[in-house]
This record gives C-alpha cells, sequence and structure tokens, in this order.
C-alpha cells in the first residue's frame, strides 16, 4: 500500500508540475505577442549592440519578469518530474524483478549529457512502462511528449535557448512567430507529459493492486475437502 501511494503521489506532483510549467510558460507566450504588437519603440532593441544597452520600457522590463518566474516554474518542474521518474523506475525494477534497462544515474545525467539526452530519458519511461506492463503498447502520449520536448530543446528559443533575454524581445519585435511556434510545442510537451505521467503512473497503481488481489485470492479458495 506505501508503494502504491509514493507512486500516486509522485505522479500528482509530476503532473502539477508540467502543467505549472506550461501554464508559465503561456504567459511568457502571451507577452511576447503584446511586445509584438507593441512594437520596437524608436530608440531601437534593448541591446544596442558594443556592449550599449538602452533602459527598459515598462512591457520590456515587465517581460524579464514573466521570464524569471517561468525559469523558477521549470526548474520546479524538473525537480518534481526527475523524482517521479527515478520512483517509476525504482518500482518498474520491483514489480518485474528485473535491473532497469539505464543506470540509476541516467535518471539525471541523461538529460545533460549530449547527444544521449535525445533518447535517454524516452527510454528511460519506456522502459518503466514496458516493465510494469509487459506486453503492451508503449502509451502515444510518450512519443508525442518526447517529439514536442525534443522540438522545444532544440529549437534555440525554448526551453534551452541561446539568446538573452533582451535578444528575445528583440526577435518578438521583429519575428515573432519563430517563438511562438517554439512556444507552443513547450506548451504541447508539458500537457502531452501531463498524460504520459498519468498513463505510466496508472500501468504501475494497477500492477501493485494486482500482485496485492492475488494473495488474496489464495488466501480465499478454500483447501480441498473443507467446502
Amino acid at each position: 500500500m506505501t508503494e502504491q501511494r509514493d507512486v500516486q503521489r509522485a505522479g500528482r506532483l509530476a503532473a502539477g508540475g508540467l502543467l505549472l510549467a506550461g501554464l508559465a510558460w503561456a504567459v511568457r507566450g502571451a507577452w511576447e505577442v503584446r511586445l509584438a504588437l507593441a512594437g520596437e519603440p524608436a530608440s531601437g532593441p534593448p541591446d544596442q549592440g558594443d556592449g550599449v544597452h538602452r533602459p527598459l520600457n515598462a512591457l520590456e522590463d515587465s517581460y524579464h519578469l514573466v521570464t524569471s518566474l517561468t525559469g523558477v516554474a521549470v526548474v520546479l518542474c524538473a525537480l518534481l518530474f526527475l523524482s517521479w521518474l527515478g520512483r517509476v523506475r525504482d518500482t518498474a525494477r520491483a514489480l518485474s524483478g528485473q535491473e532497469p534497462r539505464y543506470a540509476g544515474i541516467w535518471v539525471y545525467a541523461g538529460w545533460l549529457v549530449p547527444v544521449v539526452n535525445l533518447w535517454f530519458p524516452r527510454g528511460i519511461v519506456v522502459d518503466a512502462f514496458r516493465r510494469t506492463a509487459p506486453g503492451r503498447k508503449v502509451p502515444v502520449c510518450v512519443e508525442v511528449w518526447w517529439v514536442l520536448w525534443l522540438i522545444g530543446m532544440l529549437s534555440g528559443v525554448g526551453i534551452v535557448y541561446r539568446d538573452s533575454t533582451d535578444e528575445i524581445i528583440a526577435r518578438a519585435y521583429t519575428e515573432v512567430w519563430p517563438l511562438l511556434a517554439s512556444d507552443a510545442a513547450v506548451i504541447g510537451a508539458a500537457v502531452a507529459g501531463v498524460f504520459a505521467v498519468r498513463a505510466v503512473t496508472r500501468a504501475q497503481v494497477e500492477r501493485i493492486r494486482e500482485g496485492w488481489a492475488a494473495p488474496a485470492a489464495v488466501v480465499a479458495t478454500p483447501a480441498p475437502g473443507l467446502s
């Protein structure tokens, strides 16, 4: 029973973190639309080049605040998601009696090491599901989550962006659509991630309950000659 509660709690927290991050990123996208509609000031972009930065106007200053709050939401989401990922990996090992395909260090390092971060995190989720529910097809939401995550990560303006906040403001003034497309991928990944977390968590809860039901059925079955 404790194992079931732990898995369910980790799943709820991870899903909540994903929803929070998705909402924060949607607010960020809305601010980029506001910047695009306002248009670039006559004084030019915030970063004037050669190390010169003009004073920010109120809208630009508020965008800096929004991006900072979004960053906090993403960090919180990451911590909750990693906690869930470690939990379902360990639970899958206990349920299957088999060692996971990926060592525990990859629950964390798999997101950071170049190249392997393109498939290791998804692999850990898929491995946990397959060991929990052998023979069942991996939920489509897991694949959707990972594809959208990669788009958001590799677009250069999404989860891992190379431009400074002032440079992103300048881009919002001149080419907002690539920013919004990347934002949509990140938000979509967060929503799909909620469904993926729920699907894997539900599979583990069902498997745990089956484990309880089997011993109960044995106890309830009368011995021969006693009926």
